[in-house]
């Protein structure tokens, strides 16, 4: 079990870092256009949809490290009044195992989406012409990750590590 915690925190890692280099892309890209635009009068023409793609790519690929982290929004009004340790892994397992539904179900959206945009050929309506499968494949990576960063969540409350909001900096803001 510690190895497939292990890789999952390494995956979590690496989506993390991908994450980060995605937004320096992002800034890069945005300032090459504004050079384009004040020095030569000229643009990339896909600044827009370069970034959108960014920031989305960016969000999904972060989700298992900001999980892993403890910095997702949660509503702890219920959780901060339970005081059986028991009760409360309880509590944590089903709402892990609540959102992992949730997210599997859009993992299979994207899944789909992907095949389909494979099979077609189909690409963005830009300039640029992407291939569609690229973008929603970087959402479905991130998607994995956070699947998988849950799963691993669960085995720590079940095999009594400390669950978020008993350990680090979010403790501190409960």
């Amino acid at each position: 079990m510690r190895h497939f915690l292990s890789l999952v925190d390494l995956l979590t890692r690496a989506g993390a870092i991908m994450a980060a280099v995605i937004v320096a892309a992002m800034v890069g890209h945005i300032l090459l256009e504004i050079v384009l635009r004040a020095v030569f009068d000229s643009s990339t023409y896909v600044l827009d949809e370069f970034v959108g793609y960014g920031v989305a790519a960016s969000t999904f690929l972060g989700l298992g490290y900001t999980l892993e982290q403890g910095g997702l929004i949660r509503v702890n009004i219920l959780l901060a009044r339970i005081r059986s340790r028991a009760m409360r892994q309880l509590t944590e397992v089903t709402c892990v195992a609540a959102c992992f539904g949730v997210f599997a179900m859009v993992w299979l959206y994207f899944w789909s989406s992907i095949s389909r945009n494979w099979t077609r050929g189909a690409v963005s309506e830009t300039v640029a012409q992407v291939p569609l499968w690229i973008p929603e494949g970087l959402l479905l990576l991130g998607l994995s990750i956070f699947l998988l960063q849950l799963v691993a969540y669960a085995i720590r409350i079940v095999s009594g590590e400390p669950m978020i909001g008993e350990r680090g900096p979010v403790a501190a803001a409960e």
